[in-house]
C-alpha cells in the first residue's frame, strides 16, 4: 500500500534516518519499498530534496564497484527522483555535471543509460501531488513507461503507455481519437473527459492532473 501519515521529528534527525535508509538501500534485496519511504519523507519534508540529491550524487560518484547492484539502486533512486522532484537551481546544475561525468567516463554503460535518463526527466519534472508507486518505482527502475487501462463506455479498454510526466488531457487526447475511430463519431460535438472510479467515488481528472498521480492513489 501507499505510505500513510507519518509523524517526524527535527529536519537534522530525519536527515540522518534518509542517510541511514541510503546506506540500506545498497545491500537491499528489495529495494522498492526503501525507495518509496526515502520518496515520500522528500514529499512530506520539502527541504530535505537537495540534502537526497546530494547524497546520491555523493554515492554516485567514485562507487567501489561502478555499475554493480549497489552502485544501480544508488541510480535507480536517483531516477525516482528527477521524475518527482527538482532540485534548487544551484543542485540542478551540480547534478547536471555529474551526470555528463558519468555519461563521460562510462559510455555506454547501464549508469550512463540511466544519466541520460535523469536529464530527460529533469526537463519535464513540475512536481508531483503523490509519490510514485510500487509499480511505477518498478519501471522507472528499468526505465520503461507504465500502462494504464482506460475502460471506455460502449468500445473495448484502450491501454496506453504513459511516463511519469503523461497528462490526462494527453491521453484523454489519444483515446478520444480511438473512440472517434471505433464507434464512428467523426461527426459527433460530444467532449470526452476521463474520470477516476474507486468504491466510494467517481469524480473527472483535471487536464494537468498526472496520470502516475491518479494510479498512485488507486495503489
Amino acid at each position: 500500500t501507499a505510505p500513510g501519515p507519518r509523524s517526524y521529528t527535527t529536519l537534522r534527525d530525519e536527515a540522518v534516518k534518509l542517510f541511514n535508509s541510503l546506506q540500506q538501500l545498497e545491500s537491499e534485496r528489495d529495494p522498492v519499498p526503501l525507495m518509496q519511504g526515502v520518496l515520500q519523507t522528500c514529499l512530506d519534508l520539502p527541504p530535505l530534496v537537495d540534502e537526497i540529491y546530494c547524497q546520491l550524487v555523493k554515492q554516485t560518484t567514485e562507487p567501489p564497484a561502478p555499475g554493480g547492484q549497489g552502485d544501480l539502486h544508488y541510480w535507480q533512486l536517483l531516477t525516482c527522483m528527477s521524475c518527482t522532484f527538482l532540485p534548487s537551481p544551484p543542485v540542478l546544475r551540480f547534478l547536471r555535471f555529474h551526470l555528463d561525468r558519468t555519461e563521460r567516463r562510462f559510455p555506454a554503460s547501464e549508469m550512463a543509460k540511466y544519466a541520460c535518463f535523469i536529464r530527460e526527466a529533469l526537463g519535464k519534472t513540475k512536481g508531483r501531488e503523490c509519490v510514485p508507486s510500487l509499480e511505477e518505482i518498478l519501471v522507472l527502475m528499468q526505465r520503461q513507461e507504465m500502462i494504464c487501462t482506460v475502460h471506455c463506455p460502449g468500445a473495448p479498454a484502450c491501454s496506453v503507455a504513459i511516463s511519469s510526466h503523461t497528462t490526462a488531457e494527453e491521453v484523454r487526447g489519444y483515446v478520444a481519437q480511438e473512440l472517434v475511430s471505433r464507434l464512428g463519431l467523426s461527426q459527433s460535438p460530444n467532449l470526452f473527459a476521463l474520470y477516476e472510479q474507486s468504491r466510494r467515488r467517481e469524480q473527472p481528472v483535471g487536464s494537468a492532473t498526472l496520470l502516475a498521480d491518479v494510479l498512485t492513489r488507486f495503489e
